[in-house]
């Protein structure tokens, strides 16, 4: 009987290896696989110990060579060999990173999980340029905003609303 392992994803931040969590590093030093996307920078890959199983699953806007259906498949196959599987991802999993998609299916099939956010470049970007995205003198919430709607999706962004709305625009 195989013993099934644990999925983790894990946001790397923006790219700069010092914002990188004391947890993602820990489960990076820790894990058996590592499935890394585009977005992850070379400066956080280089941490990563030699030796471990890595297997990239970048995605590039219109460019997939890697579906999300296989990535799935990657995550669930690695895990029911009992393995310890970091889903490494840019910035954070649950802003425009697919983390929901992804743990759909562990959830589905019994797959352990879990979530260790990152710092999301939709803050941390404006931080190092010096622009507050919320200054209470001038406005009070930011919002987040997708530049690639899922393809083939009828999903329009409601532009006015946002202005309507008031506060900072961030796209990603």
């Amino acid at each position: 009987m195989s013993k099934t392992g644990k999925v983790w994803l894990v946001g790397a931040g923006p790219g700069d290896e010092g914002l990188l969590t004391l947890k993602a590093k820990m489960l990076l030093e820790e894990a058996d696989v590592i499935v890394y996307d585009a977005l992850v920078s070379m400066e956080i890959l280089s941490r990563i110990p030699p030796g471990k199983q890595m297997i990239y699953a970048g995605k590039r806007a219109g460019n997939h060579p890697v579906s999300q259906t296989e990535i799935n498949k990657i995550l669930f196959r690695e895990a029911k060999q009992g393995k310890k599987v970091v889903r490494l991802k840019g910035g954070d999993p649950f802003i425009f990173g697919r983390g929901g998609e992804e743990l759909e299916l562990l959830a589905e099939e019994g797959i352990p999980f879990e979530v260790v956010p990152g710092i999301t470049s939709a803050s941390a970007v404006p931080a190092y340029a010096g622009i507050p995205v919320t200054h209470r003198d001038f406005v009070s919430s930011f919002h987040v905003v997708t530049a690639h709607p899922r393809e083939n999706g009828c999903r329009q962004i409601d532009f006015k609303a946002l202005v309507r709305a008031g506060g900072t625009l961030v796209f990603l």
